[in-house]
């Protein structure tokens, strides 16, 4: 399997996914012969209404559609991604896939679309993709990372990037709290359900790994007083806010708010109201995707 992840940006050899339960990006028919390429995206999601195309919105789909089918000369067949992210969620490794008419020379289109997008969006590597591929389908787990600022204060460089909790957490406590969802469970309690859905009916969702660490333990610029906590999670795929939710209650443990075997009370319990809020959409980034 392959992880297209934020590093290297050089490209890498060749089921619903995501945070957010959007509609996809409106689309014309595929060009003559089309040609399927691969993008790894990049970008800082504080400006945008999320990944999708929504009407009237300005949205990571739409900004990189209009960029790219000005670069081709046609409008895109389809743009589809790995993880629809929502509103002021990050991404440093997203994977996109789309349709476009044969000939095109790849360099000038990546360095074209950088040119009207960047800093917002960067292209980092685009590829032709392999004959079936999908960047949603084919994938065979996201990955996705939380960071979280233990501090009296907030940072004015890193506001865009984290969540400010004024702390202390007990990271321990955290820690053992995650392993609970290790495995696969019926996450009601963490998702945001679709309108008119059953309340009744399962969430089941495979989590690989969840763990918490130090991020640049001994960064010199944080004070003394201050700790930047990353919290890691990699699952086959996700429901809409499952990773800000799952945050959100694990910080509670955190604060000394709720024990660390309340993860798995929820778990079994199926029910959302029990839980807190869910984590502010800026600490949150989609970091890589496995095929």
């Amino acid at each position: 399997m392959t992880l297209f992840d934020p590093e290297p940006l050089a490209p890498t050899p060749a089921g619903p996914g995501s945070e957010s339960a959007g509609p996809g990006p409106e689309s014309a028919g595929p060009p003559a012969g089309a040609v399927r390429l691969r993008l790894v995206v990049a970008y800082d999601g504080k400006d945008f209404r999320g990944f999708a195309s929504q009407p009237g919105q300005r949205t990571v789909a739409g900004e990189l559609s209009r960029a790219i089918s000005t670069f081709a000369g046609h409008p895109l067949a389809h743009l589809v991604c790995a993880g629809r992210t929502d509103a002021g969620v990050h991404a440093s490794g997203q994977v996109v896939h789309l349709d476009v008419a044969p000939g095109l020379d790849l360099g000038a289109l990546q360095k074209a679309v950088n040119s009207m997008l960047a800093p917002d969006i960067v292209v980092r590597c685009v590829d032709a993709a392999p004959e079936g591929f999908d960047a949603r389908h084919s994938a065979k787990s996201r990955r996705y990372r939380y960071l979280v600022l233990e501090s009296p204060f907030p940072d004015p460089l890193l506001s865009g990037l984290v969540w400010t909790v004024k702390g202390p957490l007990d990271l321990r406590a955290m820690s053992a709290a995650a392993d609970a969802l290790v495995g696969e469970h019926d996450f009601r309690a963490f998702c945001r359900r679709a309108p008119g859905a059953d309340p009744g009916d399962k969430i089941t969702r495979v989590v690989l790994d969840a763990r918490w660490s130090l991020e640049h333990p001994d960064e010199p610029e944080l004070d003394s007083s201050s700790r930047l906590l990353r919290f890691d999670v990699e699952a086959l795929s996700f429901c809409h806010q499952m990773v800000r939710s799952i945050v959100g209650v694990l910080v509670d443990v955190g604060r000394g708010k709720r024990p660390a075997s309340d993860v798995h009370w929820l778990l079994t319990s199926g029910d959302r109201s029990l839980a807190c809020e869910p984590a502010p959409a800026n600490g949150l980034c989609l970091v890589g995707v496995r095929y």
